[in-house]
């Protein structure tokens, strides 16, 4: 018998050990969390960029940043609407995909779930609030019903990130005879891992809201919407954006710190350590890695070990200390961390590029080249986030709870039904994606020539007929913008 029948058999004996339900359920958590979290990054930033364009206005008396924050608002309702759907349906499926694990460890995971529903329909409260208010409370008030929404997408997020670094680092439990015992609630939603974990991402939803509005707007001014509702709405995003992206490198750098403990597999794969060198490891650029070893790739020598290990002698901990049963999927984790890095260090050279040179009082704002840049900034943080999350989650496996259980252990057997299931999300999320893009379209196109959306909660001009005491100046009407101001992007 030749080597490739070995190999063949080999691969039949693990596929076999597989349960039938593993891949439709990888596959349907992949589109279901990749799809969601986008929405999520809008859910978490979004509200907090609104308060600060809605504050402007009060405070400069300025009806074009007024005008911004009430329309940012209804197009974050729809996002909002959107994301309700896609959270309901990953609310089934952690149960229905992984039953396994929810039977085991359902208990450990409740707490944390419990608040994000109740932090989720807080957020909806307040967001029809600050909708319904425009025109009928007085400015002050008003302008505070932003900022539960902020703490409550904060809070919600939070308790999901607590959840997935239990995964990464389980607390709150013992197992006894394969038996959880002693479960300790709290001790799931304040592990020490999470905060980190959520810095990590919370700063990526600033990235990804701050960038993808930005982007909008340096697209209208690629088109010669060079008004100043144009300009604030490009500028009030890209400070939020700018700020996220240099401090997001600082921000992954203290997550990693200790991964070669908590992860070392997750660790030599995001490096390519594929052994453990004498000295110091190299950075590997790009390569792959074949037959145990990795070929083809660029190297620089010492940065792997300065930037994991935090030395200069230290060796990152190679794929060779570990049996192939437990090594991730080594080359996507690495491309999936390499593009993260690498399209990360590129918007904060961006941004860090514009501000010095307005500095220098260069505006790069009638630069074509640097709008065009902007103009697919946001898609870029998109991938990057996208990126992240893959690495993160391909690189813990073979396991689903590091060292606890392994995903083969959490999935079920009934491939049939949820390759159905898979099926009718995909049609699902594509009606959704198309939705939206049909919706916020229309918008932009009511706005650009003046009118306004049909409002299901009061009348087409609040702002002539809002209610004795209320400031007209809390909802101005779109007809009353400046001349040549193409709000609508």
């Amino acid at each position: 018998m030749d080597a490739t029948q070995l190999l063949a058999q080999a691969s039949d004996a693990v596929a076999a050990a597989d349960p039938a339900g593993l891949l439709p359920a990888r596959q349907q958590m992949a589109l279901s969390l990749g799809w969601h979290i986008i929405l999520a990054c809008f859910g978490v930033a979004f509200p907090a960029i609104i308060f600060v364009m809605h504050l402007r206005g009060i405070r400069k008396d300025d009806p074009v940043a007024l005008n911004l924050a009430k329309r940012w608002g209804k197009v974050s309702a729809v996002l909002f609407a959107i994301g309700a759907v896609s959270g309901t349906v990953l609310s089934f499926e952690m149960g229905l995909l992984w039953p396994g694990l929810m039977g085991t460890y359902g208990d450990v995971l409740g707490l944390p779930f419990a608040f994000e529903g109740l932090a989720f329909f807080l957020e909806a409260i307040f967001l029809g609030i600050y909708l319904y208010g425009w025109g009928r409370m007085p400015q002050k008030l008003h302008l505070l019903m932003v900022l539960p929404m902020a703490i409550t997408g904060v809070i919600g997020t939070y308790c999901v990130l607590a959840v997935n670094a239990w995964m990464n680092v389980p607390v709150g439990f013992d197992l006894v005879d394969g038996e959880v015992t002693n479960v300790q609630p709290w001790a799931v939603l304040f592990n020490p891992h999470a905060f980190m974990q959520f810095a990590h991402m919370w700063v990526a939803a600033y990235m990804v809201a701050g960038f993808s509005i930005a982007a909008v707007y340096a697209a209208g001014m690629l088109k010669g919407r060079r008004d100043r509702h144009h300009r604030l709405g490009f500028m009030v995003p890209f400070a939020f954006a700018t700020i996220a992206a240099l401090a997001q490198p600082f921000v992954g750098h203290f997550l990693g710190e200790g991964l070669a403990e908590r992860q070392p597999a997750k660790l030599a794969s995001f490096e390519f350590a594929d052994t453990t060198e004498d000295g110091a490891t190299p950075l590997r650029i790009g390569g792959v890695y074949v037959d145990g070893e990795v070929k083809w790739a660029i190297e620089v020598p010492y940065l792997s070990s300065i930037a994991s290990m935090g030395s200069l002698t230290e060796p990152v901990p190679g794929l060779d200390q570990f049996p192939e049963e437990d090594e991730p999927p080594v080359n996507l984790t690495h491309y999936a961390f390499q593009a993260m890095i690498g399209i990360g260090l590129l918007l904060m050279a961006a941004v860090a590029l514009y501000w010095f040179l307005r500095w220098r009082r260069r505006e790069l704002l009638d630069n074509k080249w640097f709008l065009r840049f902007m103009a697919v900034s946001g898609i870029l943080a998109v991938v990057a986030m996208e990126a992240g999350w893959i690495a993160t989650e391909v690189g813990r496996q073979p396991w689903i709870v590091y060292g606890v259980m392994r995903t083969t252990e959490a999935a079920g057997d009934h491939s049939s039904a949820l390759w159905l299931v898979y099926g009718g999300s995909v049609v699902l999320y594509g009606g959704m994606t198309l939705g939206a893009i049909v919706v916020l379209r229309s918008m932009a196109r009511r706005w650009r020539k003046g009118g306004d959306l049909p409002s299901p909660y009061g009348p087409k001009t609040l702002a002539a007929e809002g209610p004795a005491g209320a400031d007209v100046r809390d909802c101005p009407d779109e007809r009353e913008a400046p001349a040549g101001g193409e709000a609508g992007r």
